[in-house]
């Protein structure tokens, strides 16, 4: 019997410190993994990147496969996080937080949750620059895609 993923996308800080120990409460949870992707300064050319969203299906397809991680894995809770909106150098833009009994499954997880948010969450980023230009939409690297593929 798998759990029921907890998905949120939101345009306020992450307090990654209260996520995990909210997932640790259980004691039959032996361990949580947990991996927070920051916005990079680009050395120093980067104010901020703005990251759009569809409403309502972002969570849908992000509650996708937080529910396959779930089915695939023995996780006692699992979390994502992702943020919209202008987010500057140092802010967190994404949490991944999934607890087990076991280390391996909450690592598992954790890793395929953040290689499908990487190529298939619908976001969309564009950098804002410190000489005050909008730069154009990032393209998806191919690296990520990659990635994702040693899950199928």
């Amino acid at each position: 019997m798998s759990i029921e993923p907890s998905v949120s996308v939101q345009s306020g800080r992450i307090d990654i410190a209260a996520v995990t120990a909210e997932l640790a409460l259980s004691g039959d949870v032996g361990g949580v993994v947990t991996f927070a992707g920051y916005c990079r300064s680009e050395d120093g050319k980067l104010a901020a990147l703005e990251l759009e969203h569809y409403p309502g299906m972002a969570e849908k397809e992000i509650g996708r496969i937080a529910k396959q991680a779930a089915e695939r894995w023995p996780l006692l809770a699992a979390k994502v996080i992702h943020r919209y909106g202008k987010i500057a150098p140092g802010e967190e833009i994404v949490l991944v937080a999934c607890a087990s009994a076991h280390r391996a499954a909450a690592f598992e997880a954790a890793e395929f949750l953040m290689d499908f948010l990487k190529s298939r969450a619908p976001f969309w980023k564009r950098e804002h620059l410190i000489d005050g230009t909008v730069g154009g939409w990032v393209e998806a690297k191919h690296e990520d895609d990659t990635a994702l593929e040693r899950w199928r």
